[in-house]
């Protein structure tokens, strides 16, 4: 037996497949950047871009994709290191200008267990941006045996920031009918747990890069 989550997104993609008829083959999307244009220097982190594979870009469909690398800056020799001062930030964002077709932003939630992770613990909470932007985001710790994560990810679309997909899925339905606009994008971003530091470390890195990051995603994501 299927369980009930799985039948709530099949009702929402047949509900959106048929609305979305209704209004037309063409959706209204508003110009933006491509996210190949996001800042290679982020506060005291340094991008590097990391190749897609085929055969992933053909699962994620059409769509605009980053996927990045960011390393802080060496530390000062005069300084001591602390646990995680070299940690890298994988951030990971999918722009679909459309999802009239069918095809839709795939949650994290599905695609880690799948590659082995599972799921120690997660929430749903604010985060406030370097512009003082309030973000509702979720926050996750994932392992895979003695490898430990810390993820934060979020939905965006037309300036509003979801940390559910089943909320998601409706705002996008909504924004279907009154603005006949289906764009919206997916932001993840992950670091490392070491064993030489804590939970709460990786997660102040990640909050830390990801307030000074956010105030750039409306020149990639329409607001």
């Amino acid at each position: 037996m299927k369980y009930p989550r799985y039948w709530t997104v099949v009702f929402l993609l047949i509900v959106t497949a048929i609305l979305l008829h209704t209004r037309g083959d063409r959706d209204n999307v508003p110009p933006s950047e491509p996210l190949s244009q996001m800042p290679e220097t982020i506060g005291v982190w340094t991008a590097k871009d990391l190749p897609m594979q085929d055969d992933v870009l053909a699962i994620l469909g059409k769509g605009d994709f980053l996927n990045r690398i960011y390393t802080p800056a060496p530390v000062s020799t005069t300084a001591s290191p602390t646990p995680g001062s070299s940690a890298p930030i994988s951030l990971f964002i999918g722009y679909f200008a459309s999802q009239r077709t069918g095809q839709s932003i795939h949650s994290p939630q599905n695609c880690l267990p799948g590659a082995g992770w599972t799921f120690e613990s997660k929430r749903y909470t604010h985060l406030t941006a370097a512009d003082g932007k309030v973000y509702l985001v979720g926050e996750y710790l994932i392992s895979n045996g003695a490898n430990r994560q810390f993820v934060l990810y979020w939905y965006q679309a037309h300036g509003r920031s979801i940390a559910n997909e089943y909320s998601a899925k409706i705002h996008m339905i909504t924004d279907a009918i009154r603005l006949n606009r289906t764009d919206g994008a997916i932001v993840r971003v992950i670091t490392p747990v070491f064993q030489t530091e804590s939970v709460d470390d990786a997660r102040q890195r990640v909050v830390q890069f990801t307030s000074q990051m956010a105030p750039f995603l409306p020149r990639f994501i329409p607001n």
